[in-house]
């Protein structure tokens, strides 16, 4: 069996290597040889924003991302605005429409900012669009190629979850900024001193948000049309409180470069926090995404200096001498943790540390996570309960709950 990892153009020009993946994202061995729908890796997550030169300068100073391409009406672009920012693997399309009649304009103002597209990199697009109808998923755009003075991307695109779509991606023969139509572009941002290069260097997992009852439609979907693989799944009292609940189950590509948790709302006496999303966003759609990295204590200390705002969490949680004694010795002391209110949980595998964003738009809707695994290949579910609560005091002040 052939277990070769290979390298996506994005991750080679973060200089990462398989044994930093493994550590950064649990990547596992997997013989590619038999997979109906190849996946060679994430490509870009692709925003809807209500105005992206100020969300492009939001993310460069607070997430510490580098500006590298752009697209609009001066290349010949009119509809809209397009930032390509890269953190270590990691790329995000920030768009924002500048026509009036911009279709991106009317996806603002039903969904507020969030993701539109989660585009994953592919050996053959052609294959994986093949296999995907045959499966029944809804071709959005068939394979196609665009073309500039730096080779040829291959692309396509499926439907996902509410209007959320997949563009597959084969960058092979390219060698330009991003994608024909799009310019270098830097910037004039400057780091704070002492600011860590990278805040985090790739993209663990993106979790959507669906409807009651959808959760496992949408599962059988990646299983049956992508070939992704059941990881994790958690419901009944996993992930509850007294007032609210919800279910969750992971897919994830063959070798867990890619994985897909999705959540739906369970009955509760009161509005979960999917139920929210849900209502806010005007439907299903990527509720948050996890970004891997190798040291997040300095990454939460540099984004809490630029004003990311983060979950709380008691006291009470780094006082309970039962999570110590399951969790044994991490690398951080345990003041160290409380000081910047990380959480931390160990499985079978290792041991993982994490923490949560507040939304970071205007609607109660998509947040990021930091994630920093130490062998570890779970979610943290031993923090579901402390987490969940602390979601809960953020929708009570909402009035929310």
């Amino acid at each position: 069996m052939s277990t070769e990892v290979t390298l996506t153009g994005q991750e080679r020009s973060a200089e990462l290597d398989v044994d930093q993946l493994r550590q950064l994202v649990g990547l596992v061995e997997h013989d590619p040889a038999g997979d109906p729908f190849p996946v060679s890796g994430w490509d870009a997550v692709v925003w809807v924003v209500g105005n992206a030169n100020q969300a492009a300068h939001y993310y460069q100073s607070a997430f510490g991302m580098d500006l590298v391409a752009y697209s609009g009406p001066e290349t010949g672009q009119p509809d809209h605005c397009s930032y390509v920012l890269t953190s270590g693997a990691v790329r995000f399309v920030l768009q924002g429409g500048v026509s009036p009649d911009s279709p991106l304009l009317d996806h603002h103002r039903r969904h507020g900012d969030g993701v539109v597209d989660i585009a994953l990199e592919v050996p053959d697009v052609d294959r994986c669009i093949a296999h995907a109808r045959a499966q029944g998923a809804r071709v959005l755009e068939e394979p196609h190629e665009l073309r500039d003075e730096h080779g040829a991307v291959r692309l396509a695109a499926i439907a996902a979850y509410g209007r959320t779509r997949h563009t597959l991606v084969d960058r092979s023969r390219y060698s330009g900024c991003y994608l024909p139509g799009y310019v270098e572009r830097r910037s004039g941002h400057v780091r704070r001193p002492g600011a860590p290069r990278s805040l985090f260097q790739a993209l663990d997992h993106v979790v959507g948000n669906v409807e009651l009852g959808a959760m496992d439609e949408w599962v059988a979907f990646y299983n049956r049309v992508m070939g992704f693989t059941n990881l994790a799944e958690f419901v009944g009292g996993d992930i509850a409180t007294r007032y609210s609940a919800l279910m969750s189950k992971v897919v994830a590509s063959g070798n867990h470069r890619v994985k897909f948790p999705l959540n739906e709302p369970a009955p509760g006496r009161r509005k979960s926090q999917i139920a929210e999303y849900l209502e806010f966003h005007g439907g299903p759609g990527a509720q948050h995404l996890a970004l891997a990295t190798g040291d997040i204590l300095a990454s939460v200390d540099a984004m809490r200096a630029e004003g990311v705002e983060f979950l709380d969490t008691p006291d009470t949680y780094y006082d309970d001498p039962a999570l110590w004694a399951r969790v044994g010795e991490v690398r951080a002391p345990v003041e160290e943790l409380r000081r910047r209110r990380i959480l931390v949980d160990r499985d079978e595998d290792g041991y993982l540390l994490q923490i949560f964003t507040r939304p970071l738009g205007d609607r109660p809707t998509v947040f990021f996570e930091l994630i920093e695994r130490h062998g570890s290949l779970g979610f943290g579910k031993g923090n579901f309960q402390a987490l969940f609560e602390a979601i809960e005091r953020e929708q009570e002040r909402r009035g929310n709950l």
